[in-house]
Formats: C-alpha cells, structure tokens, sequence
C-alpha cells in the first residue's frame, strides 16, 4: 500500500482507522461468537419450565450464549452433571443433595420452586388415604424428587412407604398418569395443573400438598462450585438469563404458552393458561434457594444418609452471581 504523501492525508487516514476501532470495539455482545454449553433438566412438568421460557424468549442468546436445552429424565439429569456432560441442570433439592451428602460437588445457584405443589391421585374406588394400604403407588424412579416426596407424604397421611403399600417405579407424570389410568397402579402423585387432566378422566384426588405448605427445596438449577470458579462470566450469564426468564414468565403469557406447547405439548388454550397461572403462584422474583426448604430435605434423606443429620444448607447453596444482580438493583428493576 502507497502511504500518502501529504500530512493532511495521511491525519485523515488515520482518522478513518480510529472511527473503525470504535466502531468495532462497540458491536454488540450478540455478534461475537456465542459461547455454548448444555443444560439439562429432569422432568417435564411445571417446575421447570423457567428454562424453557428463557430459552424460548431468545434470553440465553441476548446474553451471548448458545445454549441446549437437553432432556434428561430425572436422576440422568444428576448423573450428566457430576460427569461434566452438561454444565447446569435443573433438578430437585433432593436430587442433587444425595450425591453431594456422599462427596460430588454440587450446588444449588437458583432455587425457583420452594415448596412442594405435589396432589396425590388414585382409582376413582379409593375412598381415603388409608384405603392405600396393600395397594400400588407408582413414582417416577427411587431417589428422585417425585419419589421423596411421595414418600414424605405417605408418611404424613398416616402411612409407612416401605410397609403398608408397594411403590413402583414407572417414569415421569404422563406416564404415571397412563399407568394409572390402566389400572397398572393405584395411585401416584401429579404436579399442578396435571390433576385436573387426571380428575377430568375420573380419577379421585386425595391430598393436595400445596395447602399442607411444607417448606421442601424442590426445583432449582444446579451446578458445581468446579464450573462457577473456572468460567464465572459464563455462569454469571446463566444466572443472569434465568432471572430475565422469570421477569418474561410474569409478564409475557404469549412466550409462556409457547413454551408449554414446545416442551410438554399442551396443545389447548385452557392447559396452557392454567400452566401460565400455575407457574406464576409460586415462582420468586429473586430466586434464592431457602435454607429450611434444604432442612427438610435432609430431614427426609437422613434415614438412608447419615449424614444428613448434621448436613448444613450453607454447604449446598452458592448464590455469589444471583447475589450481585440483586445488590446492583438489576432484579427489581427489570419490574419497574
């Protein structure tokens, strides 16, 4: 290239070049290459749609990353992120605080549901709880959330699991629904707004653990401290994109219910709308994990985990990035 001859010139030229810079260092954040990763997630039912929402919402790209969304049906969700096939999952507090009583490194970054919403369900000929003994419970698999909790709530009802009834692992909610439904089992429990599919075929509703409000640490995101220490802007970004997740969920039905349609294939407007409501009852603005949701997790797995009886919730809790959103006044006001 011929430099110019000039000094008029050549200040121009470099002129031109400074405006190129700027003009480079201030594209957005989405036009760099995305950084990818995998999230998984256990079930499909309510719980855990704030992924699906934010996914759906183009969030996780705004924020510069490519992110798939896997299923991976109850404890494989666990077992892909000790592996390292996934770096985030969406599970139960029960399911990631069993391995991590026994030493594998998981933690809890985002808790969205705090409570368990659980309606035990069975043949239409079962009167009562105690009507159960000698029968059929089906759960989706031992150890998993939908199972601890059936468990948690059999013994509140005046019932031992392991005694007075057989529990059968059959899979996730349709299929119990299915099952039950074919007289394969005698009762199982369902996420909202499942029961009201299950009491429209017939089926009698027994309990309702939502109106028991037992505080359970149920759905949240997990992920290991290994993977918030080694890529923490990443990680940032998640959390970040997940609490935008929520804000779209309160304030965007069209978004949710599309969501509804793609991963659990609600297909009429009435299930669709009655998931919107549902998620929005119990889904926190700042989606911090509760220390006593924790406890009474541990109090559940302590019979079979000894040490789960001196376990502390601070251990299974690392919120540092959800914690700088809130701090920075980010969350409260995305509802300004």
């Amino acid at each position: 290239m011929k430099l110019p001859n000039n000094k008029a010139a050549f200040a121009a030229l470099l002129s031109v070049g400074f405006v190129l810079s700027v003009l480079l260092l201030s594209r957005p954040a989405q036009a760099a290459a995305a950084d990818k990763l995998r999230i998984g997630y256990g079930a499909p039912s309510v719980a855990m749609s704030v992924l699906w929402i934010t996914k759906e919402g183009r969030l996780f790209e705004k924020n510069g990353l490519d992110v798939e969304v896997l299923y991976l049906e109850s404890a494989l969700v666990q077992r892909a992120l000790i592996a390292g096939n996934i770096a985030f999952g969406e599970m139960t507090g029960s399911l990631m605080s069993a391995p991590r009583l026994q030493g594998a490194d998981l933690v809890m970054a985002a808790g969205f549901l705090n409570k368990l919403l659980y309606r035990l369900i069975a043949r239409p000929e079962i009167a009562s709880a105690a009507d159960l003994r000698g029968k059929r419970v089906g759960v989706s698999r031992f150890g998993a959330g939908a199972d601890r909790a059936t468990r948690l709530l059999l013994t509140r009802l005046g019932l031992n699991p392991e005694k007075d009834l057989t529990l059968l692992q059959v899979g996730g909610a349709p299929t119990r629904l299915a099952a039950l439904l074919a007289n394969s089992i005698d009762a199982t429990i369902v996420e909202p707004p499942d029961h009201k599919k299950a009491q429209d075929a017939g089926l009698r509703l027994l309990a309702n653990m939502e109106e028991m409000n037992i505080p359970f640490q149920h759905t949240g995101l997990v992920t290991t401290r290994a993977q918030l220490n080694k890529s923490p802007d990443i990680s940032r970004r998640v959390i970040k994109s997940m609490v935008e997740g929520i804000h779209l969920a309160m304030t965007n039905t069209e978004v949710a219910k599309q969501a509804f349609r793609r991963y659990i294939r609600l297909q009429h407007d009435r299930e669709q709308e009655d998931a919107v409501q549902v998620l929005r009852s119990f889904l926190p603005r700042k989606p911090y994990p509760t220390m006593e949701g924790f406890k009474a997790v541990f109090a559940e797995l302590a019979e079979q985990i000894p040490a789960a009886k001196t376990a502390d919730p601070k251990d299974f809790v690392d919120t540092r990035y959800l914690e700088e959103l809130d701090r920075s006044g980010y969350i409260d006001g995305l509802y300004r």
